[in-house]
């Protein structure tokens, strides 16, 4: 026995039950009529207490299918109800009520008429339990409750916000966070822990971000975090290569210089490794060619010679 509201489509199909019951068999409407469902599920009759004890007993004792048909549809307005409660999370309409049926049937397998409660007591708690969780897994695409305090703080905190914000005596009524004596109340009210509260508050404060985009519509890449979350210093490649840049820059440099004469060696170096305070650089080739009277011609060609013998030099470290 199954009753299903498909969340995309609702399927045009007939569900009868066994007599009283075969002239109030329920016709789903045409597909995505859901206003047609709802008066549908409302027009249902509802079964008295003997009705529902006799159907639960044969359910229990027989496996009655027929019976455990009368009760759930009997009870699908109180899912239609429930659900209703839970539009403010922005999920189909639909797709609360397919959820709460599943709750509905569970309920129905499971419930035991000897306890002494109404089948209507015994349904919520399923019917809510499954909608809750319908929420939590699609409300965002990062699961934002885990624990059962945070649960409980997802499901309660927006309301008890509003009615903070519907109570506020300084008019106040658009602030969106909330002030440390109402995250103690609240606390208080759910028994957990303030900073508990202020957490789940941040929580749901925030929106899904995609780390990685991917391709945009013009086919170019979309940046995202993932761009500068992700932190390359301690991936191999780049340990190796800093660790040969490294050496590079002190036994590589060392031991290539001390390859060159002197003169060559103070040309390169007041050419390429001497910086000033003010950041400026060493000597110019005319400052050199001064110094040793010879042409600045001829100290750019020292300075091509020695730095081909350094890169020759520094090829063990290639």
């Amino acid at each position: 026995m199954s009753v299903s509201l498909a969340p995309a489509a609702l399927p045009t199909a007939t569900l009868a039950v066994a007599s009283p019951w075969a002239s109030r068999s329920l016709t789903l409407p045409p597909l995505g009529n859901l206003d047609a469902y709802i008066s549908a599920v409302n027009r249902m009759p509802l079964l008295t207490l003997e009705e529902e004890q006799s159907a639960a007993r044969r359910l229990r004792d027989h496996n009655d299918l027929d019976a455990a048909g009368r009760l759930v549809m009997s009870h699908l307005r109180l899912v239609v109800s429930i659900a209703r409660q839970y539009l403010g999370y922005g999920l189909p309409h639909g797709d609360l009520i397919q959820e709460g049926n599943v709750g509905l049937m569970k309920a129905v397998k499971r419930f035991d008429p000897d306890q002494g409660v109404r089948l209507v007591s015994y349904a919520m708690h399923w019917i809510k339990a499954e909608i809750h969780e319908y929420i939590l897994k699609n409300w965002r695409m990062v699961k934002l409750a885990t624990t059962k305090a945070q649960r409980k703080l997802f499901f309660n905190l927006r309301s008890r916000k509003q009615g903070f914000r519907a109570d506020a005596l300084d008019g106040d009524t658009h602030r969106d966070v909330l002030s440390d004596t109402e995250v103690g109340t609240m606390a208080r009210e759910l028994k957990v822990k303030p900073e508990e509260v202020r957490e789940m508050e941040t929580r749901l404060s925030g929106g899904d971000v995609v780390l990685d985009p991917g391709p945009g519509d013009d086919g170019e890449d979309s940046f995202g975090p993932i761009a500068y979350l992700a932190d390359a210093t301690h991936e191999p490649t780049a340990v190796l290569e800093s660790a040969e840049r490294d050496a590079l820059a002190t036994e590589g440099i060392a031991l290539a210089m001390s390859e060159l004469d002197e003169r060559s060696r103070r040309i390169v170096s007041e050419r390429w490794l001497k910086v000033n305070d003010d950041g400026s650089g060493g000597m110019t080739l005319h400052e050199l060619a001064a110094e040793y009277g010879v042409s600045a011609e001829r100290v750019r060609q020292i300075e091509v010679a020695a730095m081909k013998k350094m890169r020759k030099a520094l090829a063990v470290y290639a």
